[in-house]
């Protein structure tokens, strides 16, 4: 049997259409603003703080000249340090492909390739050349960042607003926080950062069961189920999840001034089983999507998953059979355990390359077990967690080689043909986002885009 080159498989899978399944993406600004934006993705923040910058924190959401400069010379020293990394790697791919830029980034010349960022991203053509190449059709992104809706055609939404199992570093009263903050608006907005440091001022205070439900209630008449995709959540491994009565979730508030461990599983355990019971009954058939194995620590998260934690989670799943459950796992080591319950509940699935996957050898590892044990329609296999189209381009271009290399070898040892291989690939990076959560294609701007090579 003649041999598949991978040189060849990448080509094939790099022609296959894809649809972005989880970003940040914002439609006032598409493309990256400037330099910042893709060297000083959060990510990226991450190793330069451990290689010793002393900035560890993300950067604002519409940072200004100042910050950025300051930001990026204060990294910049640190940048020979993280050479080696799979991020590096990406941020140099998108330099050389979308600005053609390949000299090493320094003090002397770091402006003006920040320069030709921000040039490029004035172009309003840019952001859906980027996509073309790619071959990315759609994208979902945060419902807040939709902005005028000016970019709805490659755009769709979720939902991230309250997060009802997420914790927060040393707070134990965070599920109560998160919804109390939406409990006095009368419209979705942004979610709470990833880390707080202070809790937000709110105008009401959940101090009664019955202030539980009618918060809840209020938050969950707000989402707008028909211009959603899913509505994603965290599910923190250190909480203990179990079905909380009413009189023990009263006891627990009223012991909220001294809160501890105890009491923050009480809370989350209580407002996310509400939770999916309001959205169960307002949108069957809709789809909660959970993240897990991320945990925080001061600017960012660590990979952390005890085995309860998914048990916990194929019981939330049996509990609500008319939604559906998609699981962005951030631990590796338990994505075998993940597939044994994706086989045994038809309501659940899993999805993509989460944070602390995203790197070549996790990717093939969770990529191959998932292909080994779980039907192809029920695994998301492209997101990219990108905050502006460069990034998702970097990230697909990064996610296709290692899917060549897989697809590779399985096509050589005789496991499929070429052509089983390329169907398989063409599901994990669009048919089964387009079939499980709606994505569809717009009117193909791509083939209207014109652009000098």
């Amino acid at each position: 049997m003649a041999q598949v080159r991978r040189e060849d498989m990448l080509a094939d899978i790099r022609a296959l259409p894809a649809l972005d399944a989880h970003t940040h993406v914002d439609a006032r600004h598409l493309a990256a603003r400037g330099l910042h934006d893709v060297l000083l993705y959060h990510m990226v923040v991450s190793e330069l703080y451990s290689a010793g910058c002393p900035d560890g924190e993300r950067l604002s959401e519409e940072p200004d000249e100042e910050e950025v400069a300051l930001r990026m010379e204060r990294a910049l020293p640190y940048l020979p340090h993280i050479q080696n990394t799979s991020c590096f790697h990406i941020c140099k791919t998108i330099l050389k492909d979308l600005y053609g830029w390949e000299a090493p980034v320094t003090f002397e010349n770091w402006r003006a390739l920040h320069g030709i960022i921000q040039g490029r991203a004035k172009d309003a053509r840019w952001p859906r050349e980027i996509l073309r190449r790619a071959n990315i059709r759609r994208l979902s992104t945060e419902l807040w960042r939709r902005g005028d809706g000016g970019a709805d055609d490659v755009l769709q939404y979720a939902l991230e607003w309250a997060f009802f199992a997420r914790c927060q570093w040393g707070q134990f009263d965070t599920a109560l926080l998160e919804l109390e903050v939406t409990w006095d608006k009368n419209e979705t907005g942004a979610p709470l950062p990833v880390t707080i440091t202070e809790a937000p001022k709110v105008s009401r205070r959940i101090r009664t069961v019955q202030d539980a439900v009618n918060a809840m209630r209020h938050y969950v008449e707000l989402i707008p189920f028909g211009e959603i995709l899913a509505v994603p959540q965290s599910l923190s491994t250190d909480i203990r999840y179990r079905i909380v009565t009413d009189e023990q979730m009263q006891a627990a508030l009223d012991r909220r001034g001294s809160a501890g461990v105890q009491e923050r599983d009480t809370y989350s355990s209580f407002l996310l089983e509400l939770f999916l019971a309001e959205v169960e009954r307002r949108n069957r058939g809709g789809v909660v999507q959970f993240a897990v194995g991320a945990e925080p620590l001061p600017f960012e998260s660590g990979s952390k998953l005890r085995g309860d934690t998914l048990f916990d989670l194929a019981a939330i799943v049996s509990r609500h059979k008319d939604l559906n459950f998609q699981v962005f796992l951030a631990s590796a080591h338990q994505n075998q355990a993940l597939c044994t319950l994706v086989r045994e509940l038809p309501n659940l699935y899993a999805f993509g390359y989460w944070w602390h996957n995203f790197y070549p050898g996790f990717i093939a590892q969770v990529m191959e077990e998932r292909l080994d044990m779980i039907p192809i329609t029920k695994q998301v296999g492209f997101f990219t967690d990108a905050y502006c189209l460069d990034w998702a381009y970097g990230k697909s271009m990064f996610l296709r080689g290692v899917m060549a290399e897989v697809m590779t070898r399985r096509v050589n040892a005789g496991r499929y043909t070429r052509e089983q291989a390329l169907g398989f690939c063409r599901s994990l990076l669009h048919d089964v986002a387009r079939d499980t959560l709606g994505m569809n294609r717009p009117d193909d701007w791509s083939d209207a885009t014109t652009w000098p090579q």
